[in-house]
């Protein structure tokens, strides 16, 4: 089993829809020891998610903006385990006015929620986590969750230009905590039908047309590919790998056009 005896914190599970669920459920299936984090009233969503996973999990809260829940997070896990192995940033939020097409009209304090959630939380936790991550043996791995950000979407506006802050944090990182041991890497997914996607105008449509292009077609019901890769990144399989998007999407970020 790929992940066994790690130590790993997923973030993001909201219900058994989210993608990080799906890599709670292969992690621990691989072999791993798993904690979650959940957020404000939706801990209660996360807490019955974490019900439904193979194995019995806790549940910490985290407000990733907070650096007192960053503080807290980090007490726990070294009273808990010491070091950590691998950690899932698949956190993001933008405001509704932020979303849905009127990008020109944005607040900019709704701008800076989207990119200070999304973007500069990969660097909070990375930099909260970093004395545990520096403790695993043989070296440690930080995984994001990305949506193509080298293109403009319909719709997706300020979130698309988190995401492409997102993955410039993500360069960084790599270089700064790759000589203490800690691998930095996205997995950039094709649309998959989530609670946060349902919550972005014209989703369906998206994710619709999706499987016209992708020349491995698309199932956007189904997250076991892209957690599957989540779950190799966290592995000591990727120990040569940093700084790297990887697609998981189909193929559609390779096309130019539909495949006839």
């Amino acid at each position: 089993m790929i992940l066994e005896g790690k130590r790993l914190l997923i973030t993001g599970v909201v219900t058994r829809d989210s993608i990080a669920w799906e890599v709670a459920r292969q992690a621990q299936e691989s072999g791993a020891e798993v904690v979650l984090t959940g957020f404000g009233r939706a801990r209660r969503m996360t807490e019955r998610a974490a019900a439904r996973l193979p194995h019995e999990v806790d549940v910490l809260e985290l407000d990733v903006n907070s650096d007192d829940d960053l503080s807290a997070l980090t007490a726990d896990l070294t009273e808990r385990w010491g070091t950590l192995d691998g950690v899932l940033h698949a956190i993001a939020f933008a405001p509704g006015d932020a979303l849905g097409g009127a990008f020109l009209e944005t607040p900019t304090t709704s701008a800076l929620t989207a990119f200070q959630t999304s973007a500069v939380s990969l660097k909070c936790l990375t930099a909260s986590l970093l004395p545990l991550l520096e403790q695993a043996d043989g070296g440690a791995s930080v995984v994001g969750l990305d949506f193509d950000a080298s293109v403009a979407w319909p719709v997706y506006d300020w979130m698309g230009v988190a995401k492409a802050g997102l993955e410039a944090v993500s360069r960084y990182l790599a270089r700064d905590v790759g000589p203490r041991g800690v691998r930095v890497n996205l997995v950039s997914a094709g649309p998959i039908e989530t609670l946060a996607a349902g919550g972005i105008p014209g989703f369906e449509k998206l994710a619709g047309s999706w499987g016209d292009t992708a020349p491995l077609g698309w199932d956007s019901s189904d997250p076991s590919a892209v957690a599957g890769t989540v779950c190799y990144l966290l592995s000591d399989l990727s120990r040569g790998v940093t700084g790297e998007i990887i697609h998981v999407d189909g193929g559609y970020h390779a096309m130019g056009a539909p495949v006839a």
